[in-house]
């Protein structure tokens, strides 16, 4: 059997286990839009850039008459 040269330090098997469901706890649906995002990041949804159930940004902008 192959065995470690040298131990694995506690920083570094930390780091590697860092990301292990670090994406699927961070998703969350909007209230507003019922779109799923991360969380604490701005998305964008039929044109329109949402943050914190609020637009932010606007891509159409509003035809004047």
């Amino acid at each position: 059997m192959a065995h470690p040269k040298r131990r694995t330090g506690k920083t570094r098997r930390d780091k590697r286990r860092t990301n292990i469901n670090a994406v699927a706890s961070q998703i969350s649906v909007c209230p507003v839009t019922g779109e799923a995002h991360l969380s604490h990041r701005a998305y964008w949804h039929e044109g329109k850039l949402y943050y914190r159930g609020k637009v932010v940004v606007d891509k159409n902008p509003a035809v004047e008459a």
